[in-house]
């Protein structure tokens, strides 16, 4: 009975987010869901597709609409070398792809990578492995004449990944990385990275981190966005805004007009799915804005645990449910 009391004992958040957590991990809910007809209905909206063809095509989508787009290959926590190498094949591929139906030029569509899922985790070398496959996926990348941007896993990862970005950099200048303004350390990590050719995507975070090294309180959080997006738009780089949120998205362009930034110097960055309305908009007033497409057999995994991560993910999701902006 002690698992019972605590439950009964938690927060309305974290029972959320423990129940969700459960789920991801259930097999036989997974299979009950991904047979049913309205859960791919659903899924389709946040993730087009298990294959590159299905990445592709969104991203022919969104060129429709002038946005960009920065995809991911669905899977992370990789402890088997073989799938690590898999997985790195899978971004060549598709990178080929995309360039073959010319969406590459001028990084219009460009790759995210996530280092655990191209064998960080793996024992002894996995920092050194994930470093060689990632270097397999930038040298495709450039010769198709696009960027990669390195996704930032939780805080134990932290150092490890900007050492990695800070090797690649010294063949491949213009990988990005990505940021998370809820961690302590990332008003520091800003200013290190905010030079001349440095890409930096500053999101607010998913992961559920300990108060030791992140806030607890949202409006915490956005304090420290703004006081990193502030540092980044006044640097030398260029800046990627990854947010939905309404107020953010217009400080970050009162703090790009402040700096005297040209609309090609920046850029804003959404969840596929999410905000599809206001990701247009953005687009016809004349600002960049790239779409994270998500794709691959690990949808299920992908959605239970963005809710998980942090509970207004959740409500994002429900609320995008009940209408079509």
């Amino acid at each position: 009975m002690s698992w019972v009391v605590s439950l009964t004992t938690m927060g309305p958040s974290e029972l959320l987010r423990k129940t969700l957590l459960t789920l991801a991990a259930d097999t036989r809910v997974r299979d009950l869901i991904e047979r049913a007809p309205v859960s791919r209905t659903v899924v389709r909206r946040y993730v087009p597709g298990a294959y590159d063809t299905d990445a592709v095509a969104a991203v022919a989508e969104l060129r429709a609409t002038d946005r960009r787009a920065t995809i991911d290959h669905l899977g992370e926590d990789t402890t088997d070398r073989a799938q690590a190498q898999a997985v790195t094949q899978a971004y060549v591929s598709l990178i080929d792809l995309l360039a073959a139906e010319e969406h590459t030029h001028g990084g219009w569509a460009e790759v995210s990578v996530k280092l655990s899922a191209v064998g960080q985790l793996l024992p002894d070398e996995g920092a050194a492995i994930a470093l060689e496959n990632v270097r397999i996926i930038c040298a495709a990348a450039e010769r198709a004449g696009t960027t990669v941007t390195v996704d930032m896993e939780d805080h134990t990862t932290t150092d490890a990944t900007l050492a990695a970005v800070r090797e690649l950099r010294r063949d491949y200048p213009w990988v990005g990385v990505a940021v998370q303004a809820y961690l302590h350390r990332t008003e520091a990590d800003c200013r290190d990275l905010a030079a001349a050719g440095s890409r930096v995507r500053l999101c607010k975070g998913a992961y559920n981190e300990p108060e030791t090294v992140a806030f607890q309180d949202d409006d915490e959080v956005d304090k420290s966005f703004v006081r990193c997006l502030r540092i980044l738009m006044d640097g030398a780089g260029y800046p990627m805004v990854a947010s939905h949120d309404p107020r953010l998205i217009d400080i970050a362009t009162a703090l790009a007009e402040s700096a005297g930034r040209a609309a090609d110097s920046f850029e804003f960055q959404m969840l596929y799915g999410i905000r599809p309305e206001e990701q247009r908009r953005l687009a016809d007033r004349g600002h960049r804005m790239r779409v994270y497409i998500p794709y691959g057999e690990e949808w299920y995994g992908y959605l239970m645990r963005r809710m998980a991560e942090r509970p207004t993910n959740a409500m994002l999701f429900v609320r995008s449910l009940l209408s079509r902006s």
